[in-house]
């Protein structure tokens, strides 16, 4: 059985990645009998929509814009956090 700080690691990747079958299975055991696990689980994906929908209005706005080697800068460093 997955600890509650297991299962809302798994919730914060299964964002980002395909969990395998048995991270499924085990999250979908727990947030069965977690109230707040789950609860947890909704409000993350709440905020990624959220925060989605935000994006795409800041960066239309031609008032809200980052000079170009900032955004090279946070560029660089968002792709080699990837490694």
């Amino acid at each position: 059985m997955l600890t509650c700080k297991q299962a809302s690691q798994l919730l914060s990747q299964s964002l980002d990645r395909k969990l395998s079958a048995k991270e499924r299975l085990f999250l979908q055991l727990h947030l069965l009998i977690c109230k707040y696990c789950k609860r947890f689980g909704i409000q993350i994906r709440i905020l990624r929509t959220a925060l989605k929908k935000l994006s795409v209005n800041v960066e239309s706005d031609e008032n809200v814009r980052l000079p170009s080697d900032a955004r090279a800068r946070i560029a660089n460093v968002i792709e080699s956090t990837k490694n």
